[in-house]
């Protein structure tokens, strides 16, 4: 059939698509609801999205396996004494041509459509079966690209094979936004990576900059590449000042805030925009904050598991370290489940919710639970899901952390959350019904150092390899920990 069968396939999706867009004009043969039509157009556009979305996916699986096959055939036609170089770079010509690509973008596309094709046999039949966008598959070649061939196979399994033993939790990674999915393969491949994230941060940090790139209109990007603390703090400050700032008589928005708090720091002046609101060299009172996660035996560095640093993600043990020694107000006591790693239940029987509580709910949610949403914890509110006033109780299980945003849209809209759990944060059902799962943590139990493993033994009933923790004379890890909270000066 050849050239005559694909023509025939390719009318026959046009085709399709022309149906669809009758349907969506209202112009089919029949409309989706007798009873109420507009309730039926409406869901039945919702119905398009979902069944386009993985065509779309399929598509663009399609694509990956004929750009790889093309090159393949493009490099057995070429005369053997062709350059290496110069066939990719024809090749990647070729394919930007059609698919209307620049160079980069081209060369870009060559190199993951080939990584599906060759070291991600999962991904790739996902995204073919419509489970994973193009934008999630680009996401698991790049988190991807620096672990061997085990290292991606175990990545590929914990997020696309339901039945591995450590399966990711949670929203399904193909029902988040790709940003979200690439955050937490990013925290994955931190975790699992061969080489020391010490090391790689030590040859990272050498890269610290400070970029600028003109812009429309008379505008301009000025942006810094730095250690994730110090990035993170600096975001902290910027929201915590700019919230601090909103009120009835400030017409700004929030990232209008943050943009001139910026320019006055890096300037020096009293405020970029004249509006008066304090005098230039006054410091604010509020200081940056930053919320870390950082297992014991990393923080006594006895092992060099990474800590997780809210807002950003997997940081070395030793920047963990200094937030703690150096900058940390307060320090919280937190109890996880040493099988999962996950923080473990409490409750309180008024309303008023702690501060402790509060920073075991950051623990418990990384960030606001709306799908797709990623604000940080230091930044949302805590609210109950069943409300005080219809008996809900201030127990971690009836508590969410919605950012403002979505905490409005909770209180304005047809838009609700549904129960949490211990260590699951709430979901969300739509006006028009449909349930969406929010992301879980990714926990993973504490890697205890091999001298340190007699003292743990299983008790009855523990799961299989996973001891449950027990006090054998003192802990060691409160031992640990307290010698370095309390470690004498010098």
């Amino acid at each position: 059939m050849g050239k005559a069968a694909v023509a025939k396939a390719l009318e026959d999706i046009r085709a399709a698509v022309g149906v669809l867009n009758a349907e969506v004009d209202g112009a089919g043969s029949l409309p989706f609801s007798e009873a109420d039509p507009l309730a039926g157009l409406a869901d039945g556009c919702l119905d398009v999205l979902a069944g386009a979305r993985e065509v779309e996916s399929g598509i663009a699986g399609l694509k990956a396996k004929a750009a790889v096959r093309y090159a393949e055939t493009a490099q057995a036609m070429a005369p053997p004494d062709t350059p290496v170089v110069a066939l990719e770079m024809a090749v990647a010509a070729e394919i930007g041509c059609v698919l209307a690509l620049g160079p980069r973008a081209a060369a870009s596309f060559l190199a993951t459509s080939h990584a599906l094709t060759v070291g991600l046999p999962r991904t790739l039949e996902a995204l073919q079966a419509g489970v994973l966008s193009w934008q999630h598959a680009v996401a698991m070649a790049d988190e991807t690209a620096a672990l061997d061939p085990a290292g991606a196979a175990a990545m590929e399994a914990h997020f696309l094979n339901p039945d591995a033993p450590d399966a990711v939790r949670g929203c399904p990674v193909g029902q988040m936004p790709a940003h979200r999915f690439k955050a937490k393969a990013r925290l994955w491949r931190e975790r699992h990576h061969a080489e020391s994230i010490e090391k790689r941060h030590a040859r990272s940090v050498l890269d610290r900059r400070v970029e600028f790139r003109p812009d429309q209109d008379g505008m301009a990007w000025l942006s810094a590449c730095l250690p994730a603390d110090q990035a993170v703090a600096g975001w902290n400050r910027l929201t915590a000042v700019a919230r601090g700032m909103q009120g009835p008589h400030e017409s700004r928005t929030m990232p209008q805030l943050r943009a001139d708090n910026f320019a006055d720091s890096v300037l020096g002046s009293s405020n970029s925009t004249g509006s008066g609101t304090g005098p230039a060299g006054v410091p604010s009172p509020i200081r940056a904050q930053v919320l870390v996660t950082v297992p014991v035996f990393a923080l006594m560095g006895v092992t060099d598991e990474p800590a997780v640093l809210d807002g950003y993600g997997p940081i070395p043990p030793s920047m963990a370290q200094r937030l703690v020694a150096d900058g940390a107000d307060s320090f919280h006591r937190v109890l996880v489940d040493p099988r999962d790693g996950a923080p473990l239940e409490i409750g309180r029987t008024s309303y008023r919710i702690t501060k402790a509580m509060r920073a075991w709910l950051r623990m418990r949610d990384g960030k606001c639970p709306f799908p797709g949403c990623s604000n940080n914890s230091l930044d949302n509110d805590a609210d109950h899901i069943l409300a005080w006033a219809n008996g809900g109780t201030t127990g971690i299980s009836n508590l969410g952390q919605p950012c403002p945003k979505h905490h409005r849209l909770r209180h304005t809209t047809g838009w609700k959350p549904t129960p949490a759990g211990k260590n699951e944060p709430p979901g969300w059902t739509s006006p028009t019904g449909r349930h969406y799962k929010s992301e879980h943590q990714d926990w993973e139990p504490p890697h205890w150092p091999q001298h340190m493993r007699p003292r743990l033994k299983p008790l009855p009933g523990s799961i299989a390899g996973c001891p449950d923790f027990i006090h054998v004379l003192n802990s060691p890890a409160e031992e640990g920990l307290a010698r370095f909270l309390h470690a004498p000066p010098g």
